[in-house]
This record gives C-alpha cells, structure tokens and sequence, in this order.
C-alpha cells in the first residue's frame, strides 16, 4: 500500500511527464477505465472508438501516443477488474472540480458518438457516471447535444429514451 502511495506521487512530481508510469490510483486511469467502458459497453470496440479514445487521452492528459496507448492498456485492466464504476466515479468526484467532471461526461458523449450514433446501453453508463460524480442531468443533455452538434448530428433530435412516455401507436 505505501509503495503504491509513494509511486504515485513520484509519478505526479517528476520532472519529466514523459517518465510517468500510470498507478492503480490514478485519476486518469480512473478516467481512461470510465471512458473504455463506454466504448466497449455495446459489446463492440470499434476502430473509431479506439482512435478517438487515444486522442482525447493525449488532449486531456498532455501525453505522447505511446503513453495513451499504455494509459488505453490501463483503463482497459482497470474496467475488467472493476466490480463496478463507483470506485472510479469515487475518486473522482473528490478529486475533479465540477467543470473538470463535466468535461469527462463530455468525453464520454464523445467516445459513444465515435462510431456515428449511441446505443441505450452507452446512454445509460453516461447517466449513471454523470450521477455518480454529480453532474446534473441538465449539463450532461447539454453536453450530448453539444457532441452531437460537434459530429454533424442534430442536437435537437431526441434520444432513445425520449419517446418511451407515449403510447405505442404514437411512436415512429
């Protein structure tokens, strides 16, 4: 435990970003771990979706290919071996100012619109993520509007679960 302590604030004081090795306690494998659960929710981790996740872990992180792609390989344990997303949301929430976790629900939006559109369960992660670190759902509707708008989508159309109040008939 004090070793995992003591490496983790070598790797937040080193000198170089580059020499940085990314700890179980990380928040950006915290935040990788979250963002490649969106992605491979659906069952399906598209190449497009891989390729956006590397490049928003380089923007976010101020890292080097080779260091997203390690901090991709994190996230990707970290999920496998997570019981659930509270841990993650957990430490985060403590750690991340409230723009700072708009912003992850944003890269979230992102990741999910990778490959053209959303499926109900990419939704409900973002929902329940948003929840979990305090996000109102006013800002997260926002900010999928905004991803849409980003991708070239409609902002304005409705998501899936918009329709589910009306009768059956009404729906097409």
């Amino acid at each position: 435990m004090f070793e995992r302590i003591r490496q983790f604030v070598e790797d937040l004081t080193s000198a170089e970003p580059g020499d940085r090795q990314f700890g179980d306690a990380d928040l950006r494998v915290a935040s990788a771990a979250l963002l490649v659960h969106v992605a491979e929710v659906d069952g399906i981790f598209s190449e497009s979706e891989r390729r956006a996740l590397l490049l928003l872990l380089q923007q976010r992180f101020d890292v080097s290919e080779d260091q997203a792609q390690k901090l991709l390989a994190a996230g990707r344990q970290s999920d496998r071996e997570a019981i659930d997303l509270y841990g993650f949301t957990s430490l985060l929430k403590d750690a991340m100012s409230p723009p700072e976790r708009r912003r992850l629900v944003e890269m979230m939006w992102t990741i999910a619109y990778a490959d053209g559109g959303t499926v109900e369960f990419e939704e409900n992660v973002i929902w329940r993520v948003s929840e979990l670190l305090g996000v109102p759902a006013r800002d997260r509707i926002a900010l999928r509007r905004k991803v849409r708008g980003d991708c070239g989508l409609d902002p304005h159309a409705p998501a899936p679960w918009d329709d589910l109040g009306k009768p059956e008939e009404s729906r097409t």
